[in-house]
């Protein structure tokens, strides 16, 4: 059973939800950078965490990573004791007009990922294509059981 709405005089005025979650954020933004040094993103100090997304395919995991505007020469991609980190830096370019609004990140970036350990790390690969980075980090081959000889 559904009740009629109410109209009176007590409902605020609706406005636009999307600049509100955007004025929430940008608080949050503010918060976090004044309570954790760097804004409580993990890596290095100051560095952000582009968005990213892990796909389990049969033979391979997929990591995308959102890189808008950047070349493959401002990103290093490092495997070092079953760990993934990218990272780089996207400078923040001249302007000639006054800046009215930016939501766009700038500077260092750092992302992490620790891999399973059937992860084949000397056979990763990279692919930057529309600004989306994809790197494949191949599954290793699975052991196939086998019968041990009992001895002596």
């Amino acid at each position: 059973m559904t009740s009629p709405a109410r109209r009176g005089r007590g409902v605020p005025p609706v406005g636009d939800p999307f600049r509100e979650l955007e004025e929430l954020h940008t608080r949050m933004d503010r918060l976090m950078r004044s309570v954790f040094p760097g804004g409580g993103e993990l890596g290095v100090a100051g560095a952000w965490a582009p968005p990213a997304d892990i796909e389990d395919t049969e033979d391979a995991y997929l990591v995308e990573l959102e890189l808008p505007g950047v070349d493959k020469d401002q990103i290093t991609i490092e495997v070092s004791q079953s760990e993934l980190d990218v990272h780089g830096e996207i400078k923040e370019k001249e302007r000639a007009g006054v800046v009215r609004r930016q939501a766009r990140r700038t500077g260092q970036f750092d992302y992490r990922m620790s891999l399973p350990p059937n992860s084949d790390t000397e056979h990763i690969s990279a692919d930057l294509t529309n600004g989306v980075l994809t790197v494949r980090v191949p599954k290793a081959e699975k052991a196939t059981p086998r019968r041990v000889e009992i001895t002596g």
